[in-house]
């Protein structure tokens, strides 16, 4: 084995091939992809220094000095982890000359020279094999479930509707903008079902082509097509069971839209190649940021199927309706880096003032995406305003989200013990009314101490370190109703 530094945060891919620049072109495409290539030219000693499969995501085999060492070797894979999935690098056009053995666990191959597009799509299948073939991979733990971290009114209606719902085997449709957190919610959705000691299998009808994904779902048999050198299970059969995750559901064609509606009545299904019925016994949990009412219109999704599929819907919010859930989402998303080992970051209040008047078209996977680099950036250091990219670079004033904002909120420092923001506040280029603005600031602060008092308002003035009359004043200056239980003393 070579002396490559293998980074823990990214999947490792051991590439076997006796053409050394051959390898080398295929580590380059790897790397490029974000996956962590360990490059192998002796086949005999494939397997120095590996001691345990449970880190290795595929192994990509090629060439080999005679189809006899080739032949050894994909047994001796076999029996160094049978569940270690394969795949095998062939020029297009050219057949293998070696005899495969039908227990071993090979996914399919893989033209040379690569293209990183196909090497994905060969590597997300063997995450999806090791993820539901792993002994507990199944059980997928509850922190991975961040996006619904908040305490808005949208996200706590999804929480209550994942309770409502998680229990049945109705098939659900879940629906929002991409970047929202709809995979989260079926993961949850699975979690706290009968099923979650079976797999979850999500597939992405978006992302893989037309043609291939019918074989996808439902499997094929040897030779049902070109490059069918084995037989091989579907999602289907992967997610017996337990449950499958059918993301853009939008994109999928009409002839596949046919063949699942089938599947979806009948609960059977057949392989590409074969005429076999086989019993599908899978939760469908379907999701799609598109409009299937429009689609229906246009003729470019089925109503029947819009149907079967939309017996329970649940909408995921985009995040620019949930702002409120801005800082608890940057605690969470910066604690996984802090458990994973990746660093760590603050921000301050400006940099979260920012943030909360952005209008994030990514939704929270852009705000993960944002935490990360920041992370990456200023390792350890404190993140302002003026250490945000450019589009978060605008003239704003503290609304009364940014004014509810406290310690418990986000991961700030701050010089002073009391609130204030951190950095000097900056007066817009064209000006502002000084009076409103203040007005403003100060609504925000009563609206958060009546939260946190639960709209006793004894307890809200003690918070605001103003007499009780004081604040009863206040309110009636701005309008502010009051609950029964808010004239508490």
């Amino acid at each position: 084995m070579g002396e490559t530094q293998v980074s823990m945060s990214e999947p490792r891919v051991v590439i076997i091939e006796a053409d050394a620049e051959r390898g080398r072109e295929l580590e380059s495409v790897l790397r490029f992809i974000n996956y962590e290539p360990e490059l192998v030219t002796d086949c005999g000693q494939w397997n120095a220094g590996i001691d345990d499969a449970q880190d290795i995501l595929a192994v990509l085999v090629g060439s080999c000095k005679t189809d006899k060492a080739l032949q050894k070797l994909l047994k001796e894979v076999h029996d160094f982890d049978e569940h270690l999935p394969i795949f095998l690098l062939a020029e297009k056009n050219k057949e293998l000359t070696v005899a495969i053995e039908p227990s071993s666990c090979i996914l399919g191959r893989v033209e040379i020279p690569a293209h990183y597009t196909q090497l994905t799509s060969a590597l997300h299948q063997a995450e999806v094999y090791r993820e539901t073939r792993a002994e507990g991979a199944q059980q997928r733990p509850v922190d991975l479930f961040r996006s619904l971290v908040g305490t808005s009114r949208a996200v706590q209606m999804v929480r209550k509707m994942i309770q409502q719902v998680a229990s049945s085997d109705a098939n659900v449709l879940i629906l929002g903008e991409s970047g929202t957190g709809k995979e989260v919610v079926a993961r949850n959705l699975h979690y706290y079902s009968a099923r979650r000691d079976r797999a979850f299998v999500p597939v992405n009808c978006g992302a893989i082509p037309a043609d291939l994904l019918e074989s996808e779902l439902f499997g094929h048999e040897k030779g049902a097509f070109t490059g069918a050198i084995s037989a091989r299970q579907g999602r289907f059969e992967l997610a017996d069971g337990g449950t499958l995750f059918l993301d853009e559901i939008g994109d999928m064609s009409l002839n596949m839209q046919v063949k699942l509606l089938r599947v979806l009545q009948e609960r059977t299904f057949e392989r590409v190649g074969s005429n076999k019925s086989m019993e599908a016994d899978v939760r469908i949990i379907a999701a799609t940021h598109r409009n299937l009412e429009e689609a229906i219109g246009e003729g470019k999704f089925r109503e029947d199927l819009f149907y079967r599929l939309n017996v329970f819907p649940i909408e995921m919010p985009p995040l620019r309706d949930r702002v409120e859930d801005i800082p608890l989402l940057v605690n969470e998303l910066i604690r996984r880096i802090e458990h994973e080992k990746r660093g760590s970051v603050r921000l301050t209040q400006a940099a979260i003032v920012a943030l909360c008047q952005y209008n994030w078209p990514g939704n929270v996977r852009e705000l993960a995406n944002l935490v990360e680099r920041m992370a990456i950036l200023y390792p350890f250091g404190v993140v302002d305003t003026g250490d945000l990219p450019d589009k978060f670079q605008t003239d704003v004033v503290v609304s009364d989200t940014a004014a509810r904002l406290t310690d418990e909120d986000v991961m700030v420092t701050r010089p002073m013990q009391q609130y204030s923001l951190e950095a000097e506040p900056r007066l817009p280029r064209g000006g502002l009314d000084l009076k409103e603005h203040l007005s403003n600031l100060e609504v925000g602060y009563i609206k958060q101490a009546l939260d946190d008092a639960n709209g006793v308002v004894a307890q809200a003035a003690k918070r605001l370190g103003m007499r009780r009359t004081t604040l009863v004043e206040k309110l009636r200056k701005y309008g502010l109703q009051r609950s029964d239980s808010a004239t508490g003393v």
